[in-house]
């Protein structure tokens, strides 16, 4: 199958790239970047620039759609800036996709995605998953993992305690509460993609430990 792979240099993006180029049922992977990847025989990583994305370029027509895009707040600098890249982003790479034939997306989202939450962050992703739900594809998975453990390229004080905390705690802590790694959730978006399940699915945090 080919797939088309959004976010693949990061953390959680980089466990699907590689898992998608050693599996077997992956015969092409398309990851779209801003910045070159290292070259591979089944990898095709054209450079995009992610606020004018080419409408109409051939490979937006694949199997399965496996986006990992996001970013922090303190990252982006500002709420407008975290949902371009948490939200506009992702869907702007849905419509294209969907209106060439791809049948399938599978996102990366967070535990408490909720539209209608007081928190920003939730509430973007929660508006992400609905506007992704309305643009028809026939196979659409929502993985919602909790704190991702695995070394990231910016160090994030906050995450890095929680997560000492949570590991020590870990086995006495309820299952949904415990350390989400980075390639149990690459391999959830991928078995997703490649299962293609119709209609709408949610997999959990606890289904991710």
């Amino acid at each position: 199958m080919k797939l088309l792979l959004v976010g693949a240099s990061g953390l959680v993006g980089s466990h699907v790239l590689q898992r998608a180029l050693a599996d077997e049922r992956i015969s092409e992977v398309v990851a779209p970047v801003r910045r070159a990847l290292a070259e591979h025989p089944k990898l095709f990583a054209p450079l995009v620039d992610f606020d004018q994305l080419p409408a109409d370029a051939p490979w937006w027509q694949a199997d399965a759609v496996i986006c990992t895009l996001g970013t922090t707040m303190k990252l982006a600098g500002s709420r407008e800036a975290f949902r371009r890249v948490d939200h506009d982003y992702p869907l702007a790479v849905a419509k294209p996709a969907r209106q060439h034939g791809t049948p399938t997306y599978v996102l990366n989202s967070a535990t408490r995605a909720d539209a209608a939450s007081r928190f920003f962050y939730n509430r973007v992703k929660g508006e992400l998953e609905r506007d992704l739900a309305a643009c028809g594809f026939s196979s659409l998975t929502l993985v919602r993992p909790g704190l991702i453990s695995g070394p990231r390229q910016a160090f994030r004080l906050g995450e890095r305690v929680a997560e000492g905390i949570l590991k020590t705690l870990g086995p006495l802590l309820p299952r949904s509460w415990r350390i989400n790694p980075a390639d149990n959730i690459a391999q959830a978006l991928l078995e997703a993609a490649i299962a293609a399940q119709p209609g709408v699915h949610v997999v959990r945090s606890d289904m991710l430990v």
